[in-house]
């Protein structure tokens, strides 16, 4: 009886902790299906995806590795897939899928075998670090582009947008609003900015449409990546920033979140967990899963077992039905959470040593070339082409590692390759 008693317990405990992480991510089925559209997939192609990974990757850690943690789409890992993958190099939406799964195997690999350790101590800890404050200004740059704030200038790369345009005043209003809400660490802080945002858009008449009641049989809800490019070279320089990507964001999320549970003995399984998401995530049509920030917010609501992701997996099965209203909102109310996303993202900057040059130089020029050349990949490539170049100028080559030595020298052929194409 006293056994029962706690059961049930812990399944409300877990069962709540499991619904306050659900409403701090659901904002991503819209977040998610903009950035996805941009690579050319319909909206509500997009919300199905980004629901069935979401379900699919909580379903994964519930079972596999027994942890409350969310899974859904990675912010920064979609806008690499959109903005780098798709659109930068000319892939069609489908052969971005197989830049997908292959990069997603390759975490796979990582998962199961030595390799996973190896990388995590060969790559400098400055470089992972100056990735993620680069992908947070990229996603800053859409965010900003997204709600109007900055256009293309007719005498400079950017200027500023109209200041008095109901997109700008909207876009304005939401912010503030997110700021106030996020600094203030309201439950749920997008969800409701996203929905603010929204009413906003209403009477300052820049709202989306809604959608039609879900007609289910004309959705594709299963993906086949196309491979006939997995022979080009440019294929392969799009899997290799995508796999660094995601072995280290996952690998850095899962450690820090399962040091608040103090339950270091499920990170080899939580670790997996996530790459047989990501893996999935390639036939469902979404850029790939990673073990979401906010899974902080389920363990600090008393989430400590698969319970508490069980209940998300459901709870994002349901949000298939709320897809015609997800439809109507604007690019007003995404365009805050990709600029407040950014900002935390950039704070990994204080973990760079800037006052070592040697490793501060390289940093910065991942950092400044992602958002300046629109490429994450090509921004990473100027970083890790530089970090031998400035080791060895400086007598230091006994600081590198093998692999980072070939990052290099693969990112540097690509180069060549490329300016001799052209």
């Amino acid at each position: 009886m006293l056994n029962q008693h706690h059961q049930k317990v812990s399944w409300k405990k877990e069962g709540l902790a499991g619904l306050i992480g659900y409403f701090t991510t659901v904002y991503i089925v819209a977040v998610n299906s903009q950035i996805l559209h941009s690579a050319g997939l319909p909206l509500e192609s997009g919300m199905i995806a980004t629901i069935l990974a979401s379900a699919l990757g909580c379903l994964i850690m519930a079972i596999y590795a027994n942890a409350p943690m969310v899974l859904i789409p990675g912010m920064g890992v979609n806008a690499l897939f959109a903005y780098s993958i798709v659109e930068g190099t000319g892939l069609t939406f489908q052969e971005g899928l197989a830049v997908v799964f292959i990069a997603s195997l390759i975490f796979l690999i990582t998962a199961f075998t030595k390799l996973g350790d190896w990388l995590k101590h060969a790559i400098p800890a400055s470089l992972k670090h100056a990735i993620t404050v680069g992908l947070g200004l990229f996603l800053t740059l859409i965010g900003l582009e997204k709600g109007g704030l900055v256009v293309r200038g007719e005498h400079s790369l950017i200027t500023l947008g109209n200041p008095s345009s109901a997109i700008v005043i909207t876009s304005i209003l939401t912010l503030f609003i997110g700021i106030f809400l996020f600094t203030k660490n309201v439950p749920g802080n997008f969800l409701v900015t996203m929905i603010a945002g929204t009413i906003i858009a209403h009477f300052t008449g820049v709202l989306g449409e809604r959608g039609d009641s879900l007609a289910l049989s004309e959705q594709s809800w299963i993906f086949m990546p196309d491979f006939t490019s997995v022979t080009e070279f440019g294929f392969w320089m799009t899997v290799f920033p995508l796999a660094i990507v995601l072995i280290f964001e996952n690998m850095g999320l899962i450690h820090g979140q399962l040091d608040m549970l103090d339950q270091q003995s499920k990170f080899k399984r939580s670790y997996q967990a996530s790459a047989f998401s990501a893996l999935s995530t390639g036939f469902l049509g979404t850029s790939p899963t990673v073990s979401s920030a906010e899974s902080a917010a389920v363990i600090a609501s008393g989430g400590k077992s698969g319970r508490a992701a069980l209940t998300m997996a459901v709870l994002f099965i349901g949000t298939i039905f709320l897809i015609p209203w997800i439809s109507m909102v604007p690019s007003t109310a995404i365009a805050p959470i990709l600029i407040i996303v950014g900002a935390l993202m950039v704070q990994n900057i204080k973990e760079i040593p800037l006052d070592q040059l040697s490793e501060a130089m390289p940093a910065f020029l991942i950092i400044v070339m992602i958002p300046f050349t629109y490429s994450i990949a090509d921004g990473m490539a100027f970083g890790f082409i530089a970090y031998p170049i400035v080791k060895f100028a400086i007598g230091k080559q006994r600081e590198l590692s093998t692999p980072v030595v070939l990052i290099a020298m693969v990112f540097l052929i690509e180069f060549i390759m490329r300016s001799l194409g052209h």
